[in-house]
This record gives C-alpha cells, sequence and structure tokens, in this order.
C-alpha cells in the first residue's frame, strides 16, 4: 500500500471530503488520545477530549494554512485539557506510563513486550502509581513540557509550537519540571528499583540547552 500523501488529504478535507478527514483521524487519533490521557490521567475523560478535538478540527480545517498537522491537533487537544483541568477542584493523575508501558489502545500497532513475571508486574504498578503523585506535584504547565519532550519525544521547536509559547518559554518550563521532578525522586529515592533509577535518571537528567 503506498503511504498517504498528507497535504493531499488536508487539502481534501479542507475542500469538505469527510473521508479524507477521516484518514487523518486515523492518522493521529493515538497520539491525542495519548496527550489527552496523561494530561488527564482518566481514559473516558480522555477519550472525551480527543474526540472533541477532532471535532473542533473538522470545523476550523479550513484554517489550518501550513506546518505540522500534528502540532496544530495536540494544540488543539492540549487546550480542550485545560479547559478540563480548570473545572476539576482536585488535579488528576497523569501517569509516565509511557517509560514502562502504553496503554493499549494507543499501541495497537505496536509489538507485545517481553512477558513479565508476577513480581515485575506487581513492581511496575507500584512504581507507575509512584510517578502519578510525582507527575501530580506539577504546575499543568510543566506537565505538559515534560509529557511532549520527554514521553512524546517531540522536538524543543514541536513542542513549543504544540503547547503554544516560544522556544525559550518551553526550555524553562521543562527545566522547572525535570527540576522539581529530581528532586522529587531523590527524596523518595527508595520507592524506585534499581534496574529503573537509570532510566528515570537518563530522562529527567537531560539537559535543555541548545
Amino acid at each position: 500500500m503506498e503511504p498517504l500523501d498528507e497535504d493531499a488529504l488536508i487539502q481534501a478535507a479542507q475542500q469538505g471530503e469527510l473521508e479524507a478527514f477521516n484518514q487523518l483521524v486515523l492518522l493521529y487519533q493515538g497520539q491525542v488520545y495519548a496527550l489527552a490521557y496523561r494530561l488527564l490521567g482518566n481514559r473516558e475523560t480522555a477519550a472525551d477530549a480527543a474526540q472533541d478535538t477532532f471535532l473542533a478540527a473538522f470545523q476550523n480545517i479550513q484554517r489550518f494554512r501550513s506546518g505540522s498537522l500534528r502540532a496544530w491537533l495536540l494544540r488543539i487537544a492540549t487546550n480542550r485539557c485545560y479547559d478540563l483541568l480548570r473545572r476539576q477542584r482536585s488535579r488528576p493523575s497523569s501517569p509516565l506510563e509511557i517509560l514502562f508501558a502504553r496503554p493499549e489502545e494507543v499501541n495497537a500497532h505496536r509489538s507485545a513486550p517481553p512477558p513479565e513475571t508476577p513480581e515485575q508486574y506487581v513492581e511496575r504498578m507500584e512504581l507507575l502509581s509512584d510517578i502519578q503523585q510525582a507527575l501530580n506535584t506539577l504546575p499543568k504547565t510543566q506537565r505538559l513540557a515534560v509529557i511532549l519532550c520527554d514521553i512524546e519525544g517531540f522536538s524543543y521547536r514541536e513542542a513549543a509550537e504544540t503547547a503554544g509559547i516560544s522556544l525559550g518559554t518551553l526550555k524553562s518550563r521543562l527545566s522547572r519540571g525535570r527540576a522539581h521532578l529530581r528532586e522529587y525522586f531523590f527524596e523518595h529515592r527508595e520507592l524506585l528499583p534499581l534496574s529503573l533509577r537509570s532510566i528515570l535518571g537518563g530522562i529527567l537528567g537531560e539537559s535543555v540547552e541548545g
């Protein structure tokens, strides 16, 4: 099967072709859902946010001119999630599951990870609970920067575009978020299995220079 031409699909969607827009949805629905899930910490709410994102994108697709469609869609998703977070009195969880296991909905197309022992599974679930608590201590803006750069693997420029902020602001928020997480995990280092400390250390200790 020949690869889809994203530019052609965008142009067709802007001309009102629903099937072309549906193809774009298929390309990006996993990433939109993943971002919403990690910001909101709830599968049902994340699914609703993703649906709202694509509805808004369909209604405004003619306004998209150029640049990264992924960044444009994720910015819509981010704004939708922020609206939902503002309505909540308590801050929701936002797990860093990407470090150890992505949600099944997002990774249906990926090969299955190696089987775990029951002990490894329990250890991983306990660690994810601890990481949720750590992420919940971050302001939502810093949490988004960490998610985009350290989980989704965005470049700094694309992360800044997605968040709708300058490159300098993105780097500042990411640096503060990583510093906070380093401090948190240092204070709670007894919670981390030795086999996973190097993983977290590599991510949280990464420089944001350049």
